[in-house]
């Protein structure tokens, strides 16, 4: 994928977020918040795991569409570290503008932040 692709879309408000069940087999879509940052897609879930969640532990490619623009990409949950950071930060200003790492950290205290890396 371009990155012009992505920039074209950064403003979207929602991606709709398609993975496949652990169980079932059987497409499981969602609608999440996104932000861009540096050619990935961050997402993130306050609290315990969710089913799209435990389906991208078991399998990580995922299909997604935002606006109108349809990519599969390697997800994957990032407990730490870099990625965790930048999701955090793009999440936070992208919905909420800036504010210090202080008032990020306590934000996303409780929450699952996921990179996704377009194909």
């Amino acid at each position: 994928m371009q990155t012009g692709q992505l920039e074209a879309i950064k403003n979207e408000k929602f991606v709709h977020l398609t993975t496949i069940g652990r169980k079932s087999g059987k497409a499981h879509t969602v609608e999440l918040w996104f932000a861009l940052e540096d050619g990935m897609v961050y997402l993130s879930h306050e609290g315990s795991l969710t089913d799209w969640m435990r389906n991208i532990e078991e399998r990580g490619r995922v299909e997604a569409r935002i606006g109108k623009l349809k990519f599969e990409a390697d997800a994957r949950i990032v407990g730490s570290g870099e990625p965790r950071e930048k999701g955090k930060h793009a999440l936070y200003e992208k919905y909420y503008g800036p504010a210090t790492k202080a008032v990020i950290d306590d934000w996303f205290s409780l929450s699952k932040v996921v990179q996704m890396k377009p194909l």
